[in-house]
């Protein structure tokens, strides 16, 4: 299905042309939210409530009127576990002795059940990339039993080969690979914990991540499926001594999980576990608030962004201004703009809570929408802007795998700009974000302009901009994540200029979006 761009041109000037989105407010709201004073906006923590009543307030201004009832809040109870280390030991029997790895040195783990206390004693057995696929004719697991067995298994998926090059979705990463898939397939097979061995390049990002996102608590939505009783990574270095005292190569095994003919193998070992948490279950809140739509507003456009970041952690506040306060703050410009100015279809703004802690927020609205999911057309989520500078191109990361990038084209092109050719998503990008639980529920889904790297094509120092951009990935989930006065919003208006044209399009279009893969 193509929207050929006169069409869309006679629309904007039947209408008086599209909206448009001002940097003042995205200024104002971006400096708010990632001040000190909402403390980084935490899952289950003081500034993560100021963020929901700043949202609330600003929604209630704008006349929006609100998608839950009476109400601007979408109730979503989180259980929250945080691993205390000094009262929690793993420790492996090894022929001739034991391996005590060190939390966050060597190890991390929690709970996958949200219970205070878990312990138990386990075989090893290395699972290769802990894989199950039929889509894919792959199997790591080859009809072994699990149950009651810790597993050792490697980040990502089997690289694709010369005579596979397309398979697992070729260089990029498909949901296979991620790991709260593996995390959830090895909870199907029955196991007692899982381990996943880490590397910069396989996990796409440093140890100190890792360790990061376990030194807080660890959450889950409430009502929704328990997990293996542990869950955790360790050290590339320390699986090499794991395995080599079991009896094996980690380079050989590493090697023959890239095969089709693999097989789980024993490690010879036995693992001792005792896991202490504090877990408390506590609710969050989504904010969502609805412009009505004309003659198809029983149908919705979703507009979504999460108001969450890591909080205070160790003392220091982590304030996300690129993650993701730049989003919110546009999504609420965009919400402001479009006020007044209503599409054929309702659009619901969504402010999800929860997203680095899993996707909770969207994931508990899918659980229980507030519009049917059967009517609702889309989801354009908005995710960590361009703070760098205005450029000719936009990320469309996985808008391929729907009509929305015929759409995402003509509306690049009526503004002047471009979708960035699409390139191997290495980092899993496109099931990181708050989108992802609406793809997997059926409804097209993507989140324009998220790129972690920046933009490629920059109108003014390409090169330099193109070194800031990249710079974030210094920044990333750290707490120097911080909003600075002198930031160039111009890209973040664009960015946001254009969501809110791909979405006041689809809102206005006749036919629906529709996969061309699947998601």
């Amino acid at each position: 299905m193509r929207f050929p761009l006169p069409a869309l041109i006679a629309f904007a000037v039947l209408h008086g042309g599209a909206p448009k989105v001002q940097e003042a407010p995205i200024r104002a709201h971006l400096a708010f939210l990632a001040d000190d004073l909402l403390e980084g906006r935490g899952t289950g923590q003081r500034g993560g409530d100021l963020a929901v009543a700043y949202l609330e307030a600003q929604v209630r201004a704008l006349g929006l009127a609100p998608a839950n009832g009476d109400s601007y809040r979408q109730r979503v109870d989180v259980l929250g576990a945080k691993t205390l280390p000094a009262r929690s030991a793993i420790t492996f029997r090894v022929p001739g002795g034991e391996l005590s790895p060190a939390f966050f040195r060597d190890v991390v783990a929690t709970t996958g059940q949200g219970v205070p206390e878990t312990a138990f004693e386990a075989p090893v057995l290395f699972v290769g990339f802990g894989i199950d696929a039929p889509g894919e004719r792959w199997d790591d697991y080859k009809g072994v039993d699990c149950r009651g067995k810790l597993l050792l298994m490697l980040v990502n998926e089997p690289p694709p080969t010369a005579a596979e090059p397309d398979r697992f979705e070729g260089e990029s990463l498909s949901r296979h690979g991620r790991w709260t898939t593996k995390f959830e397939e090895a909870a199907r097979k029955g196991a007692a914990g899982v381990l996943l061995v880490h590397t910069d390049a396989s996990a796409t990002y440093s140890w100190s991540v890792v360790t990061a996102g376990f030194q807080g608590e660890k959450f889950m939505v409430a009502e929704g499926p328990r997990l293996a009783p542990l869950e955790g990574w360790v050290t590339e270095a320390f699986a090499r001594r794991l395995a080599q005292a079991g009896g094996q190569d980690l380079d050989a095994l590493r090697q023959s999980a890239a095969t089709r003919d693999f097989r789980p193998v024993p490690l010879e070992l036995a693992a001792k576990v005792r896991l202490e948490c504090a877990v408390r279950t506590f609710p969050q809140y989504n904010v969502a608030a609805l412009l009505p739509g004309t003659d198809l507003k029983d149908e919705a456009v979703v507009f979504s962004a999460h108001w969450d970041h890591l909080g205070i952690q160790d003392g220091r506040i982590y304030n996300g201004a690129v993650d993701n306060a730049s989003a919110v703050a546009s999504l609420l410009a965009l919400a402001q703009a479009s006020v007044g100015r209503p599409t054929r279809r309702t659009q619901l703004y969504l402010f999800t809570c929860g997203e680095e802690q899993g996707l909770l927020g969207a994931e508990g609205y899918v659980r229980r929408p507030l519009w049917p999911l059967a009517k609702t057309v889309a989801c354009l989520n908005f995710e960590s802007l361009n703070w760098v500078g205005p450029s000719r191109d936009i990320e469309f990361l996985g808008g391929e795998r729907s009509t929305l990038i015929d759409l995402g084209r003509t509306v690049a092109a009526s503004m002047g700009m471009t979708l960035r050719k699409p390139e191997p998503d290495t980092q899993g990008l496109y099931f990181r974000s708050d989108h992802y639980p609406f793809a997997k529920a059926g409804i097209p889904a993507l989140s324009p302009g998220f790129s972690l790297a920046g933009q490629r094509d920059y109108l003014e120092n390409p090169e330099a901009s193109r070194a800031k951009g990249l710079s974030y990935l210094g920044v990333y989930h750290r707490a120097t994540d911080r909003f600075d006065p002198a930031w160039d919003l111009r890209g973040m208006v664009q960015q946001a200029q254009f969501i809110l044209e791909l979405g006041r399009a689809v809102a206005d279009a006749e036919a629906r979006p529709a996969w061309k893969r699947n998601p």
